[in-house]
């Protein structure tokens, strides 16, 4: 007697009625069985009590991160389902899936549902079990990565005419930069209660790396363009350790990022504004 055919049960997220309805009866047709969800609310109750193969959820509903949320739950509950992320956006694959999104696929709209059943069966049936990784803070990936993140940063700023056109050695060029990072992952490792936007500490390191900036012939402007180095080859560290973040703080952790980036640079620019005006006092 033959088996009967499995039936993969799919979550489907969507504010939009028309939407829901059209993705469900197309997906029906082919085999899913489709329970749909409104918002996130019903979405999240839903992945707490009944298991899924797959998760569909839209991107942009009616509150920032709504499908962000959903796709994080289903990532933390039931690991081994595929999730797919629908944005209206076609510049979301590049600027989400870098860092913000365990998503297996991400789709832009507009697209045919009949597709996706497609794209559906054939990750499925392509699937494996997943291994399971033990997940980090963010923290813990920058403490683990330092030594590379100094390496990455000099790398780009070498690559870099507006920067490169000063000669230094490696050595005068890296200055206070590790412990700069070293700041950086103190703060991220504060109770998240405590680590608010601009809650950055006086950084002597700051300090010293925009007296060390003046003297090695900077501007402001490559001062600021050092900075934004630094925080793109951070975020570019994150990117290449999607496998091991925890994704539940990610998004506090990234604004810390950015708050404390700033923060260390607005102290740099201040103590190199004040070794200039001695100079020219001078």
């Amino acid at each position: 007697m033959p088996y009967p055919p499995v039936v993969h049960k799919i979550l489907l997220v969507d504010d939009d009625d028309s939407v829901r309805a059209m993705m469900s009866a197309t997906l029906e047709k082919k085999g899913f069985e489709v329970i749909a969800a409104a918002n996130v609310t019903e979405a999240l109750k839903l992945i707490t009590v009944e298991p899924f193969d797959v998760l569909i959820t839209d991107l942009h509903m009616p509150n920032p991160g709504d499908g962000f949320t959903v796709i994080t739950s289903m990532r933390h509950l039931q690991p081994e389902a595929l999730t797919l992320l629908v944005s209206g956006y076609p510049d979301v694959q590049s600027a989400m899936a870098a860092i913000l999104l365990e998503a297996d696929e991400i789709l832009v709209k507009p697209f045919e549902a009949g597709k996706v059943a497609e794209l559906l069966e054939d990750k499925l049936m392509a699937r494996k079990p997943a291994e399971r990784i033990e997940k980090e803070r963010v923290a813990a990936i920058l403490q683990r990565c330092s030594g590379g993140i100094v390496e990455d940063w000099l790398t780009r700023v070498n690559g870099s005419n507006e920067l490169n056109h000063i000669h230094l050695s490696d050595m005068e060029r890296t200055g206070h930069l590790p412990k700069l990072i070293e700041d950086l992952i103190v703060r991220l490792r504060k109770p998240p209660a405590t680590n608010k936007d601009s809650e950055a500490a006086f950084s002597s390191a700051a300090v010293a790396h925009g007296e060390l900036r003046y003297e090695q012939g900077y501007t402001p402007a490559m001062l600021v363009h050092d900075s934004r180095i630094l925080q793109v080859t951070l975020f570019g560290t994150l990117q290449h350790n999607m496998s091991f973040l925890d994704f539940s703080l990610l998004l506090p952790d990234v604004m810390t990022i950015a708050d404390e980036v700033d923060a260390q640079l607005t102290q740099s620019m201040e103590s190199y504004m004040k070794v200039m005006q001695k100079s020219v006092a001078a």
